[in-house]
């Protein structure tokens, strides 16, 4: 669709020198959110993904979802095109088993216990952590799957992008940002609009005589404005910073349009209170608003958190961490029509947890223990222990053990459903879990990576929509069983990754596969940096067949192109095209996906 050649030649004019071709050198990759505290991937003990901004930017992905899909162990389901309900399925688990986290605030809506990852800007993330596996310990509730922290954008300069793509397709943002030892801000400024394509085909409707089915073959649309800032100040030996995202998004449907109002804040005062104890106090707050006039709905959510988090170096290379967190979160479904609440609910969290980290000789070790005591729900505890043995200089095998727990969200016990259908169960049972993990990496001095890791989580009262109606109602029994292999590297101008996931996620009292996972999937992306400013690659996704409510959804796979031009120190160009095939397929039964596409950006970000 583009010729990035020809396109690079006629822009030529607009910018300076070209800019040089030295690789960058490969700086270690720090995390933060596996353990709650600052370690490289190469030492942890967890499966850790990280997609930062020149992941991003290299790769011109449109939205989170495009970016994330490509990751070992993740299934993305989407309701039609740009700002289409959007979830992810980590390790074969429930879209609300995954703790999705921006900086450091808990967003899961107190409604439904999910996130909508669509409605969150692309163009306002600075990088993002993937932890596979339960980090109840570490965290708390929900995260039976996994953990997914988002961070925010931190400008250090002037920044100004705009991007065009097809399906009507054009967004913009501006910002600016300044920082030095005493402190500084960010802020930056964004648009989108999508014309889209139909959300729905024939499939959606369950036969001619189906009286919920209203499909209609029109366009449907997204718009979306956000704003992300950031500011601290130094303050002595402390730091004090604080961070706003805010989303405010109008995503057209066959019935109408839902507007979404998307917004975290947050306050940290951090620092070293004496030699080898450092710490971080942190505020948050979120709130969520879903309004949908052709259905006279609105659904609301707020949660305000307080944490305090404590760190001690101890010595021979060993950390013990500590601390607090309390939370509040109400959430309501208001019927327009009839001026009266639906449902609404408010319920407190108190937690403490404590961590430890250690390294002796070719062992390392990693324990938590954690306990909520919730207003609904009473006390539960989670834990984990983690085990590394080097067994040589470039091999380590790994073992762990780890439990959680996740109480039912405000639509599972109290939804009054839709005629009659999806209701709630007050009389839900909190969801438990187990999970075992065994790993083996290999990591060469050379800068590659091959990890493999095969695990098996047994959860206690799953709650799915399965009873008469699809009421809700909780599963005695499932199971998700799996194994993620991923090998990455980087050498002589080339970069590559590759990752391939088996799992059998399963009802265990009825040998079903859980709905919309694929038993298989693989990735795989080939990058090469040419000189003269010029980077390009491949990227392909295959995914198996899944079971949906109504019907199984057959397998696939895309074939995308990516390349980018840094012309100078200040202006970058990048393109994408996106299932070069035009291969049909389906996320969600009757719900389309986009054919073959493309897009442009231009990036201005003067040095």
């Amino acid at each position: 669709m583009y010729r990035p050649s020809l396109l690079a030649l006629a822009l030529a004019p607009l910018f300076a020198g070209p800019a040089g071709a030295d690789s960058p050198v490969t700086q270690p990759t720090v995390t933060v959110t596996a353990t709650r505290s600052a370690e490289t991937t190469s030492g942890m003990l967890a499966a850790v993904d990280v997609v930062t901004r020149a992941d991003i930017e290299q790769s011109g992905a449109g939205d989170i979802v495009e970016l994330l899909r490509r990751l070992p162990g993740i299934d993305a389901v989407q309701s039609g095109g740009a700002g289409g309900q959007t979830s992810l399925f980590l390790r074969g688990g429930n879209s609300n088993h995954v703790l999705v986290l921006v900086d450091g605030v808990r967003i899961a809506s107190a409604n439904t216990g999910s996130v909508d990852f669509s409605q969150w800007p692309l163009d306002a993330i600075e990088r993002i952590e993937i932890v596979r596996g339960p980090r109840a310990g570490w965290w708390g509730a929900d995260a039976i799957g996994g953990v997914i922290q988002i961070f925010t954008r931190r400008l250090d300069r002037a920044r100004v992008a705009l991007r065009a793509g097809s399906y009507g397709e054009a967004a913009g943002s501006a910002g600016y940002g300044a920082w030095s030892e005493a402190g500084g801000f960010s802020v930056q400024a964004g648009l989108r609009h999508v014309r889209g394509f139909s959300a729905t085909n024939p499939g959606v409707c369950n036969g001619p005589d189906d009286p919920f089915c209203s499909y209609d073959p029109d366009d449907d649309g997204y718009r979306n404005r956000n704003l992300v800032a950031r500011g601290a100040l130094a303050l002595g030996g402390q730091s004090l910073s604080a961070r706003l995202l805010h989303s405010n998004g109008e995503n057209e449907f066959d019935q109408g349009r839902t507007r979404v109002l998307e917004q975290v804040a947050g306050a940290d005062l951090d620092g070293e209170l004496a030699p080898g104890w450092s710490h971080h106090l942190s505020l948050g707050h979120v709130h969520e608003s879903l309004r949908t006039p052709a259905f006279f709905t609105l659904f609301t959510s707020r949660r305000g958190s307080l944490g305090w988090l404590n760190t001690f170096a101890l010595a021979g290379d060993r950390k013990l961490t500590a601390g607090i967190d309390l939370q509040h979160e109400d959430g309501e479904n208001r019927d327009l029509y009839a001026g009266r609440v639906q449902y609404g609910d408010r319920r407190d969290n108190a937690a403490l947890f404590a961590g430890w980290q250690g390294t002796q000789g070719d062992w390392r070790t990693e324990a938590s223990a954690r306990v909520d005591a919730n207003s609904e729900f009473g006390r539960h505890g989670s834990g984990s222990l983690a085990l590394g043995y080097d067994l040589a200089p470039d091999w380590r095998l790994s073992a762990s053990y780890a439990s959680a727990f996740r109480g039912p969200n405000l639509n599972e016990q109290f939804s009054p459903g839709y005629g009659g259908l999806f209701a709630g169960n007050p009389d839900l049972d909190p969801e438990t879990s187990r999970t075992a993990e065994l790993g083996l990496a290999w990591l060469p001095a050379s800068g590659q990576r091959v990890d493999l890791r095969a695990y098996s989580t047994h959860i206690r009262d799953l709650i799915a929509f399965s009873g008469p109606q699809y009421r809700a109602e909780n599963i005695d029994r499932a199971r998700l069983d799996g194994v993620e292999l991923a090998w990455s590297g980087r050498i002589d101008g080339w970069r590559w990754s590759a990752n391939a996931t088996w799992q059998n996620p399963r009802n265990e009292d009825t040998g079903h596969i859980l709905l919309r996972r694929a038993r298989l999937k693989a990735n795989a992306s080939l990058d090469r940096e040419f000189g003269n400013g010029w980077q390009a690659g491949t990227d392909l996704a295959w995914t198996g067949r899944r079971t949906d409510i109504a019907r199984e959804l057959g397998g696939y796979a895309l074939i995308g192109l990516h390349a980018s031009w840094q012309a100078n120190a200040a202006w970058r160009l990048t393109l994408r095209a996106e299932n070069l095939t035009d291969r049909p397929y389906e996320l969600l039964a009757g719900y389309n996906t986009p054919g073959r596409s493309g897009s442009i950006e231009l990036v201005w970000q003067p040095e």
